[in-house]
């Protein structure tokens, strides 16, 4: 036997041996990819079920059963339990109620144990168990309360800190994410460290102590018990004003309103004795208006209401047609106040027209002026700024007299005449003033009253004290003669006549520059131009007791009092208040400066910190401004001859309760003006607007009329207003020129800051119709028909005409007749009458036949021309307004002898385009004259529209 055949045969008995091995001693194996890996279980403490991945399976033999083999951490509160023994399923389940907090993870190994005798028991897996923690516990305080104590006054970056523990095992449910603040309203709050803070200084006075609820979350948002925090508040005493509050708000219309009513002075740690306190309460107004909320009306108004003279003359209106040299200038175009006009030092300067104001001042005048003016660091002091300059014209550069600021003095500048004084005589010429006011960026109002050689200036109201080292006037000589010049006034400048340009310019603001020449202004008159109508309100004097003391500037803008404790000072302190008695103020912030000393008995001043606050105005309400009445009228020619009544039943109310308004009552606001303007603008020469002027003085009101229209303007009641309107008149002595008349009305108030609605008034003229015969549906080509009192010969000899079959045209809306005594036509369109009393016109067409019929027609026409002679001036006016709108006129030929028998009428036509020579005469003139003959006109109406 070969060595090959005999290792077959050992093949073959190894192959048989392995069968029957197989078929009589086979085991389980668990069903795993890689039994390295093991089997991983996830379970919830509060369940019993593992869920393990991958599925626990037993192959390659029937499995009776599953064992935990090996312990790596003492007990296991686990059991594998088969569920199916036909697919060697099994799963695992706790044996007892498993906790996360006592153990998080199990690991052990398990083997599947087969049926057959012996038994077999396949290889061991490792199985490893997680514990999935669940929110069974609430957070809790490691203390049962806290209780601490803190500083009043202070702000603390932490006051304390609170801490609460979870027993779950996991971060879940087992960290801390948030605390609270249960209790409302309480200056603190608490961040996710558990850290208390304060949120504004603590006061003693306010609270003793503060009592917070406080709970925790953990991050399952599991709430804890809450826990008590307890915060002392202990006074410490400052020396100082206490309880006076951030801001005041006020209210317009609400009267007099405290500032500071729980004030209280804390007067600890003094370094001596006491023997007065002094406390001044400022109200910073600068930055409203002109100084303060003085601005209702404007300049003009307000000198109206001040009972200013009314000769003065206003060198800064506002730009309007009258008023154009002030258009150049930058200004502030607000309505909450009058106009204020800005001037830069280099360019912005105007000259004053002479036709405004007479050139020279005289011996007795007033210039009255607001002026915002600021040193300027770095200039020459040499250098002028003018505010008013008048120097000759061309060729010298005499300044006849000036107001103008010069290194931070106010100087005035009068030069005497030639012919005022004598030539050799020294007469005061410069007055010069040193104050303050001049340079410190504020508004103030100057006043310069002559009597000369004495002038008075006054500023904000009050006369400047004439002292030597405030005060100087300097001599100076006569101009001499030159009859050869004129002057020039100038506003921000002086003009330079030998260069013929602008010097001198004023850098700042200016408004409400007047003149008054021949008169000076009252005392009382200036000081209410000033006034201001938001002020500080002092304590009564009833409520000063010995002791004390209250002291308080004539603007009112700054209040001072004194007492000699605390009790005192406190007492007068709260009832200081802010008023506004304007009725819609200006809007906005108002600054309060509180400055404190206490002075001692050893004379030393001690300084308690300045106290800054705040007054807020609101918004007003709006006014609202109403104008109605009757939209149209009509008028016939007489009546507009005579003058009509424009607004004959004018409603003017103004109030800020809108049912009010719409109920037809006026609550009293005062308008400022109300504006008319024509459309289109009037013929001066024929026609024009009237005014009541009594009237008008009655209610202190003013008015201006030009072609455009009227202007009615001054501070006064709508009642006022509206009565004065009533009384507007429109006068036209030549209404046949005209179809309608369109008068638009607009009132404001408070310079245009409430403006009322557009109101619109249309006058129709009733053009008078001429009687005529009815038309015939079959007539005969003729003449017109014959007037009334036309002899009846006069229709009679005109010749006989064919028959021609005639339309009935509509009615026009006016006719007119011309003298070749062709009736004319005139459509108006868009315009209906409103008078019932006007005729009906019967509308006449006339039909021109070709050929032989024209020479039948002038014939006609002149013999109708005849009779009608001496009724042509009385008829012209109403028989010449005609609208030829939409007309074209043809020119045709014409028989000489014809056209010169007759006068052709005077016809204004501007649509005529044949370029004939036919000239429209002057429809103003009065009187007229004979043309040459011209060519018949006959009516082309192919683009006649009806």
């Amino acid at each position: 036997m070969g060595l090959g055949t005999l290792t077959l045969l050992l093949a073959a008995l190894a192959a048989a041996s392995g069968t029957l091995s197989d078929t009589g001693s086979s085991r389980p194996r668990l069903d795993l990819v890689s039994p390295s890996d093991g089997y991983h279980g996830l379970v919830r403490e509060d369940q019993r079920l593992v869920d393990v991945s991958p599925p626990i399976r037993a192959v390659g033999a029937a499995v009776c059963g599953f064992r935990i083999v090996n312990k790596h951490h003492g007990d296991v509160p686990f059991e594998v339990v088969s569920t199916d023994a036909s697919t060697g399923e099994a799963v695992i389940q706790a044996r007892r109620p498993l906790s996360c907090e006592k153990r998080k993870s199990y690991r052990f190994e398990i083997a599947a144990v087969g049926c057959d005798p012996g038994p077999q028991v396949s290889d061991n897996v490792t199985v490893h168990i997680e514990v999935e923690d669940v929110n069974e516990f609430a957070p809790r305080f490691t203390e049962r309360s806290y209780i601490l104590d803190v500083d009043e006054g202070r702000l603390y970056d932490e006051i304390v800190q609170v801490a609460a523990e979870d027993d779950d095992c996991s971060p879940k449910y087992g960290d801390i994410c948030r605390y609270e603040i249960l209790s409302s309203d309480q200056p603190f709050v608490i961040n996710s460290q558990g850290t208390i803070r304060n949120t504004e200084p603590l006061s003693y006075e306010k609270s003793h102590n503060h009592i917070l609820f406080i709970v925790a979350y953990d991050c399952g948002m599991k709430m804890s018990d809450k826990v008590t925090v307890t915060i002392k508040v202990n006074r410490v005493c400052h020396l100082g004003w206490k309880d006076l509050p951030e801001h005041v708000e006020y209210a317009p219309n609400s009267g007099a309103v405290a500032l500071f009513p729980d004030a209280t002075l804390d007067m600890c740690e003094v370094p001596c004795a006491v023997d007065r306190v002094q406390s001044k309460i400022s109200l910073q107004t600068s930055h409203i208006g002109k100084g303060c909320d003085r601005d209702t009306f404007s300049v003009e108004n307000q000198r109206r209401l001040c009972g200013a003279d009314a000769r003065a003359v206003d060198l800064l209106p506002s730009p309007t047609a009258e008023s154009q040299w002030t258009r150049p200038l930058p200004r502030d175009h607000g309505h909450e106040s009058d106009e204020v006009f800005q001037f830069d030092g280099t360019s912005t300067a105007v000259v004053v027209p002479p036709s405004v104001m007479e050139p020279q001042l005289g011996n007795t005048f007033t210039i009255s002026v607001w002026l915002r003016h600021a040193d300027h660091p770095g200039q020459d002091k040499h250098v002028k700024e003018h505010v008013l300059c008048n120097a000759d014209d061309h060729r010298m550069n005499r300044h006849h007299y000036a107001l103008f600021i010069r290194n931070c003095h106010l100087i005035m500048l009068l030069r005497r005449e030639y012919d005022e004084a004598n030539l050799n005589t020294f007469s005061p010429a410069e007055w010069r003033w040193q104050i303050p006011q001049v340079c410190d960026d504020e508004w103030h109002h100057y006043s310069l009253s002559m009597q000369y050689p004495d002038l008075t200036l006054t500023v904000d109201g009050r006369p400047v004290s004439v002292e030597p080292q405030m005060h100087e006037v300097i001599d100076d000589w006569p101009l001499h003669s030159a009859p050869d010049l004129s002057t020039r006034l100038a506003v921000g400048g002086c003009w330079q006549g030998s260069e013929s340009r602008m010097k001198h310019i004023f850098n700042g603001y200016m408004a409400g520059l007047s003149v008054l020449r021949g008169a000076t202004e009252k005392a009382e008159v200036l000081s209410c131009l000033h006034s201001c109508s938001e002020s500080l309100q002092a304590p009564d004097v009833q409520f000063l007791l010995p002791g004390m003391e209250l002291l308080a500037n004539n603007d009112m803008t700054e209040v001072t009092v004194e007492g000699s404790n605390r009790t005192h000072i406190q007492s007068l302190f709260r009832k200081i208040a802010y008023v506004n008695s304007r009725e819609f103020p200006t809007a906005g912030r108002r600054g309060l400066k509180v400055i404190t000393n206490l002075v001692c008995t050893n004379g030393k001043m001690v300084k308690i910190p300045v106290v800054d606050s705040y007054v807020i105005v609101r918004q007003p309400r709006y006014l609202h401004i109403a104008v109605n009445g009757t939209d149209n009228f009509s008028d016939d020619y007489e009546q507009l001859k005579t003058g009509v009544s424009v607004f004959p039943d004018i409603r003017v109310l103004a109030g800020t309760d809108q049912q009010e308004m719409n109920a037809g009552r006026s609550v009293g606001h005062k308008l400022d003006k109300c504006a008319v303007t024509v459309y289109p603008p009037l013929n001066p020469e024929h026609e024009e607007l009237t005014l009541n002027q009594r009237l008008l003085d009655s209610f202190q009101l003013r008015a201006k009329l030009n072609k455009d229209g009227l202007v009615v303007y001054g501070p006064g009641q709508p009642d006022s207003y509206q009565e004065a309107l009533r009384f507007v008149q429109y006068t036209n002595r030549k209404p046949a020129y005209y179809l309608n008349r369109a008068f638009k009305l607009l009132c404001s108030s408070m310079s245009q800051r409430f403006i009322s609605n557009e109101y619109v008034q249309t006058l129709t003229v009733i053009h008078p119709a001429r009687r005529t015969e009815p038309p015939k549906r079959l007539a005969t080509a003729a003449p017109p028909a014959a007037q009334d009192d036309e002899p009846a010969a006069a229709a009679a000899a005109a010749p006989a005409q064919p028959e021609v079959e005639e339309a009935v045209p509509p009615p026009a809306a006016h006719v007119q007749d011309a003298r070749h005594h062709v009736q004319l036509k005139s459509w108006t369109t868009g315009h209906q009458m409103r008078s019932a009393g006007a005729s009906h016109a019967v509308t006449i067409i006339i039909v021109v036949c070709i050929g032989f019929l024209v020479s039948m027609i002038v014939l006609g026409v002149i013999r109708i021309r005849a009779a009608h002679r001496r009724h042509q001036d009385e008829a012209a006016d109403a028989e010449m307004a005609w609208d030829d709108s939409a007309l074209n006129i043809t020119v045709n030929p014409m028989e000489e002898d014809a056209a010169t028998a007759g006068q052709p009428a005077a016809v204004d036509d501007d649509s005529s385009d044949d370029g004939s020579d036919y000239d429209s005469s002057d429809p103003d003139d009065d009187e007229e004259e004979v043309p040459p003959p011209r060519k018949q006109l006959e009516w082309d109406n192919s683009h006649l529209a009806i």
